[in-house]
C-alpha cells in the first residue's frame, strides 16, 4: 500500500490553478502521450478516464483513492495536456424548469429513505 502523501508528492492542491468541484465533468482527450509515460496512480485514473466522461466524486469512488489524492493527479493530467475538465452545469433555481411542487415531492421521497 502507498501512502497518498507519496503518490501527490506531499502536494494537496492541484497545480496550474484548476478548481476541481465535486461535479466538475472530466473528460480525456485524444493525445498521441502514452499512458505508460505516468506512474502507477495517474495512468489508472487515466485509464479510468477514457472510459467515458465522468464526475470526479466518481472517479475517486472508482479509483478507490481519496478525493485529495484524485483532484492533484487531475490537475497533473490537466496540466500535461490528457484531460479536459469542465465547470458542473448549473440548474435554475427559478424560471421555466422549476416546478415547486415537483421539488416538494422530492424532498418528501428524499426524507422518506
Amino acid at each position: 500500500m502507498v501512502r497518498p502523501y507519496t503518490v501527490t508528492r506531499g502536494r494537496t492542491r492541484p497545480g496550474g490553478g484548476h478548481t476541481l468541484d465535486l461535479m466538475s465533468r472530466v473528460t480525456a482527450l485524444d493525445t498521441a502521450e502514452p499512458a505508460a509515460a505516468l506512474d502507477h496512480a495517474p495512468a489508472a485514473l487515466l485509464a479510468l478516464i477514457r472510459r467515458g466522461p465522468r464526475p470526479v466524486a466518481e472517479l475517486a469512488a472508482d479509483a478507490d483513492l481519496p478525493l485529495t489524492v484524485v483532484r492533484v493527479l487531475l490537475g497533473d493530467l490537466a496540466e500535461a495536456g490528457l484531460i479536459r475538465v469542465d465547470a458542473p452545469r448549473r440548474l435554475p433555481v427559478a424560471g421555466p424548469g422549476a416546478d415547486p411542487g415537483l421539488l416538494r415531492e422530492i424532498v418528501q421521497r428524499l426524507r422518506e429513505l
